[in-house]
């Protein structure tokens, strides 16, 4: 009896001692959440204090305007807002006009009409010719037919080895790196206080999925311009009429979907998320739809933000359009973020503007 009493007792000092428990004061400390700095890339700024002031309105449990976290929905435009689009087009216009141009393992089986829509890209590159009216739905239907009978996976592997190619009219930058790093900040400081992102752009969703992964982006976050898709075996029977084998994989059609701009925006985010965004990020008129759809949300507070390319020394710029711009979107209940004011570098160190080379 006595030794069970004693075995007992030191059991005890050995779960109740200091050095043993996962409750010390070292633990304690360790386990404290590390303070991380946020916005290390911007200049104090109305648009960033906006933002700032938002995010903890929103996030404070004691205030009138708190937000769950599962309705904490961001939305962001992707070229313009986060990827450039000034070097000097949109990357879906450049790669359009890269595979139908200058692939040669491409270029000689193009389409009359796919052929036009990349020389139409060529002359407003590199000549300053006017797109043709409607040139998004142009676009949209030849690089439908330009990326027919690819697979997925021969898909994102050509946008990559496009994305590795050196950007035009920078050095140390390629076309896959393209990202506004200050913006690449507002995702990490959005999701650390308990939002999610969605990317929403009128670019190819399966362009955009290549392009962000580098950045985190799932590509379940990733709503954008659609095709058809169809089963390795299908041939022209209906999905609803066709059972998929194992050993299948999908492939891109020349049949598209929607192209993703303006109110197809909200329809989109309606149909694939479910909610109304919150919050709201975008650069262009495309994205004035997404905006007033988010600041419409009559359950919570909101904010929209438009981001203007006024800077015409670390970027290609056209700084008296932008500054119209900004002004326009002022007066719509947008937030302005200013390129040229607002962020203390575009693309980060070692990256330089130089002239456009053809």
């Amino acid at each position: 009896m006595k030794k069970c009493i004693l075995w007992m007792m030191a059991a005890c000092l050995l779960v109740c001692s200091p050095v043993m428990t996962s409750c010390s004061k070292d633990d304690k400390e360790s386990s404290a959440p590390v303070k991380r700095e946020y916005f290390t890339l911007w200049n104090n700024c109305e648009a960033l204090t906006a933002l700032k002031q938002y995010v903890e309105d929103v996030t404070n449990p004691q205030s009138p305007n708190y937000i769950q976290a599962e309705d904490r929905i961001a939305t962001f435009d992707m070229d313009g807002t986060f990827l450039a689009e000034l070097y000097p087009s949109y990357f879906e216009y450049n790669i359009l006009e890269y595979r139908v141009l200058d692939d040669a393992s491409y270029r000689d089986k193009a389409p009359a009409d796919v052929r036009q829509a990349a020389q139409d890209i060529r002359d407003f590159v590199r000549n300053g010719k006017a797109l043709p009216a409607h040139f998004d739905m142009i676009h949209a239907r030849a690089a439908a037919k330009a990326y027919a009978g690819m697979t997925l996976a021969e898909f994102d592997s050509y946008v990559k080895a496009y994305s590795a190619l050196p950007a035009n009219g920078f050095t140390g930058m390629t076309n896959g790196q393209g990202f506004y790093q200050p913006m690449l900040e507002v995702f990490d400081y959005l999701k650390d206080n308990g939002f999610t992102s969605y990317v929403v752009s009128g670019s190819d969703r399966f362009i955009c999925r290549a392009l962000v992964e580098s950045i985190g982006i799932a590509p379940n976050r990733v709503i954008g311009m659609d095709v058809c898709l169809k089963s390795s075996r299908q041939g022209e029977t209906a999905g609803v009429n066709y059972a998929m084998g194992k050993e299948e994989y999908l492939i891109r059609t020349d049949s598209l979907i929607i192209k993703n701009l303006k109110t197809n925006k909200v329809l989109q985010i309606t149909q694939e998320i479910g909610k109304v965004p919150v919050l709201s990020f975008g650069n262009s008129g495309g994205d004035t739809s997404m905006h007033n759809f988010c600041l419409g949300n009559s359950k919570y507070r909101t904010a929209a933000f438009m981001l203007i390319a006024d800077d015409d020394v670390r970027d290609h710029a056209n700084r008296e359009k932008a500054l119209k711009l900004g002004e326009q979107w002022r007066q719509a209940g947008y937030h302005v973020i200013s390129m040229r004011d607002d962020f203390k570098t575009i693309y980060g160190n070692g990256v330089q503007m130089t002239a456009f080379t053809y």
